[in-house]
């Protein structure tokens, strides 16, 4: 039988505010979790991205948080990137409204003054980047002693990109008694850390291969000779859309988006370099479909959150598994299909075959052909790769696969929620 938010102990006026966005029914990440941070458990949480982790949070965040005072917040969210505090605060923000609660968004790139005036008003709940909330804990304009509920959201990502001795300095500055959850696409190593210093006898829930809220997602490998590249981007973008195209490089970002435009693809780029307001407006056009493609590097991987994009290319193939996991995670959301096709320069075919071992795709580079795209061919998993989770070999859906090719589709352990509600963005 599926689980209600009513029979998770959801407040009334939040699970209006979600009816009114069309989220009638719990994600499985939120199933499991919900009643128990409600209750005041730590907790932390394995699931993929586009699983509706943000709303697992964001709806006990909701329910709980106190009001804040001048300075002093009363619940902190910590993520890695400018793009996602503002898209996490856009899901916290309608429900923390119900309960007369107020939001604030805390990053680099933005005036400081900004964020010195909106602490003196006062806010209950900081969503913020670490970098930008030790400047303010600094300047005295920032005092975390009375947050008692904290979010460290997709903590593997900030230990990558080295947040972690900021955040662990920040989390020493909030409350003893305060509640904490956790939320990450791994939970070992570093993370692990937090885990055990920062949270008492905490539930964990690792639903990372379940697939009830992560679509039927293929992978293509195609080689690609570099003069190439843009005009089979092109192909593959005009044949399926919306479309992420993820670079090496800024520099070739901005290239890679004005060969695009001029072949009359419409593209933007985003990358470190770009303005806050050049990169808002960038996530803004594609969101809306002013662009069709957004031209990336992997500062992108884990701070766009988009359903319904159609295709990830991987211009230049990924450094690590890890990163082919997280860029090809913005494919495949909240229940829809998607495709992912990595370019292969030949200098680049041991790097590639390296990769597909870590992620245990077994598939041949292949010459490139567009109409794959719109058959049933390509390696298919039914959530976006793990590494070191063998995936088993066997035929594609409806024809032969080609040989070195591989099929998995994950089973729905709990009742899919995602047919029975509109396909409304949950994080």
């Amino acid at each position: 039988m599926t689980t209600t938010f009513t029979e998770l102990g959801v407040p009334r006026r939040l699970i209006d505010v979600l009816a009114r966005r069309g989220v009638t029914t719990p994600f499985p990440i939120q199933a499991a979790t919900i009643a128990e941070a409600m209750a005041g458990r730590d907790l932390c949480g394995r699931a993929p991205t586009g699983s509706g982790k943000t709303l697992a949070f964001a709806i006990p965040l909701a329910a709980g948080v106190g009001p804040g005072s001048p300075r002093r917040p009363r619940a902190l969210v910590l993520v890695p990137t400018r793009e996602l505090a503002s898209q996490v605060a856009a899901e916290v923000r309608p429900l923390a409204e119900a309960r007369r609660r107020t939001v604030a968004t805390f990053y680099g790139g933005t005036t400081i003054s900004r964020d010195q005036r909106c602490l003196r008003r006062g806010i209950d709940v900081a969503i913020a980047c670490p970098g930008r909330l030790a400047d303010l804990v600094r300047r005295g304009d920032a005092d975390l002693s009375d947050v008692d509920f904290v979010v460290v959201d997709e903590a593997d990502r900030m230990a990558d990109m080295g947040f972690l001795p900021e955040v662990r300095r920040l989390l020493d500055l909030t409350s003893g008694q305060r509640q904490t959850l956790l939320f990450s696409a791994t939970l070992d190593g570093d993370v692990d850390v937090l885990i055990r210093r920062y949270q008492r006898n905490p539930v964990r829930h690792e639903l990372a291969g379940t697939s009830a809220s992560t679509g039927d997602v293929r992978h293509f490998f195609w080689h690609a000779p570099p003069a190439d590249r843009v005009a089979l981007t092109g192909e593959v973008v005009r044949t399926v859309a919306p479309a992420i195209v993820f670079t090496r490089t800024k520099h070739a970002a901005d290239r890679v988006a004005k060969q695009l435009n001029r072949q009359g693809v419409r593209s933007a780029a985003i990358h470190g370099n770009r303005s806050q307001n050049q990169r808002e407006r960038a996530l803004a056009d594609f969101s809306t479909g002013r662009v069709t493609a957004l031209v990336a590097t992997d500062v992108a991987a884990r701070g766009i959150h988009v359903d319904n994009v159609g295709v990830v290319v991987h211009f230049d193939p990924p450094a690590t598994d890890k990163d082919y996991v997280h860029r090809s995670g913005r494919t495949g959301r909240a229940g829809a299909g998607g495709l992912v096709v990595t370019l292969v320069a030949p200098d680049k075919v041991r790097d590639v075959k390296g990769l597909q071992r870590a992620l245990a795709i077994h598939q041949r580079i292949d010459a490139f052909a567009v109409g794959d795209l719109t058959g049933d061919g390509g390696a298919r998993r039914g959530d976006v790769p793990a590494p070191a989770k063998p995936a088993r070999p066997g035929p594609a859906k409806g024809r032969p696969a080609p040989r070195g090719s591989a099929r998995r589709s994950g089973g729905r352990k709990d009742g899919s929620p995602h047919g029975t509600q509109r396909r409304a963005r949950q994080g």
